[in-house]
């Protein structure tokens, strides 16, 4: 906001940050809005941050999909061209790498895995789809380059592992 760029987040996460400025537009969850050729849909995740918020983002012929920093997707989703999806860790690894039970359980609660991910998958049309982007992968919980060719096995589509 100080370099003049607008910023969009939820009233908790304004809140959170302590937010304030003529830049600042505070959007709710399952409330439309625009920006520039894009519609945006807000919606709501699940972590444990104040109002978290997934995007559904569309211009022309393009459908994207942003969830991150959730431990599922609850909503369903027709026509999306591309996704960039949370990945952050394999039941297995987790149960294998993570022996502390209160962090395995923030991990669960507030994280997708790779297993709730494919569930999301197989509910959503993803017919249209041409990319796949893998975000937020766990250092110790996750496999890339697995993860990459699963996901690419389930979907079909073209699959990438965003750095980090």
């Amino acid at each position: 906001m100080q370099a003049g760029i607008d910023l969009y987040c939820s009233k908790g996460t304004a809140e959170a940050l302590g937010l304030e400025s003529h830049r600042l537009h505070v959007i709710h969850a399952l409330e439309q809005f625009t920006v520039g050729t894009w519609t945006i849909l807000p919606f709501d995740t699940v972590h444990d941050a104040r109002e978290p918020l997934g995007f559904l983002m569309a211009s022309g012929d393009t459908k994207v999909l942003f969830a991150t920093d959730t431990a599922y997707v609850k909503y369903r989703f027709r026509g999306l061209t591309h996704l960039l999806v949370e990945a952050n860790y394999s039941l297995d690894l987790l149960r294998d790498n993570t022996s502390e039970p209160s962090l395995r359980r923030s991990i669960i609660q507030n994280h997708m895995s790779l297993q709730n991910l494919e569930s999301f998958f197989a509910v959503n049309d993803l017919s249209a789809v041409e990319e796949i982007w893998l975000l937020h992968l766990s250092n110790a919980n996750s496999d890339a380059e697995g993860f990459k060719r699963r996901v690419q096995e389930v979907t079909g589509a073209m699959v990438f592992v965003a750095e980090p």
